[in-house]
């Protein structure tokens, strides 16, 4: 009977599948040389950022027994009557924390600043880990 196993093929029955694998074989080398030839993409902004004259604070600028930070209502920020940066604060903060003993510090938001910039300024002196703190002028948020 010849060999013949069925009417859907047998041995002697030539194959109808395509062989794949050169195929594959032959994408993945292709897809590794365009990952290969393809320039890595960097992304980069230079910034020419701004230098601190001062890198020590003027000794008069801490007062060891309370300091004042108040908030204006166009978001300057004043350190015991004198306008500061952000990162000036956080210095000043640092260095009261190690003082001994630790003077006050006494916030003084404006009723018109915004509150933002008072949820900012709470957030630095909470990362310097300032804890004799207190809110002054409390009444002037009164409304009746």
């Amino acid at each position: 009977m010849g060999g013949r196993v069925g009417p859907a093929g047998g041995e002697d029955d030539p194959m109808i599948d395509i062989n794949t694998t050169p195929l594959i074989d032959v994408l993945l080398v292709l897809l590794i040389m365009f990952i290969i030839t393809i320039p890595i993409q960097t992304h980069a902004v230079k910034i020419d950022l701004p230098v601190s004259d001062d890198s020590d604070p003027p000794e008069d600028a801490i007062d060891p027994i309370k300091n004042e930070v108040y908030i204006s209502p166009t978001d300057q920020i004043l350190w015991n009557g004198e306008p500061v940066a952000r990162q000036t604060l956080r210095q000043y903060l640092d260095i009261t924390v190690t003082m001994n003993p630790v003077p006050e510090l006494h916030m003084f938001p404006d009723a018109q600043a915004r509150y933002n910039t008072v949820d900012e300024i709470l957030a630095i002196t909470k990362r310097a880990q300032v804890t004799n703190m207190g809110f002054i002028g409390n009444d002037q948020y009164r409304t009746w």
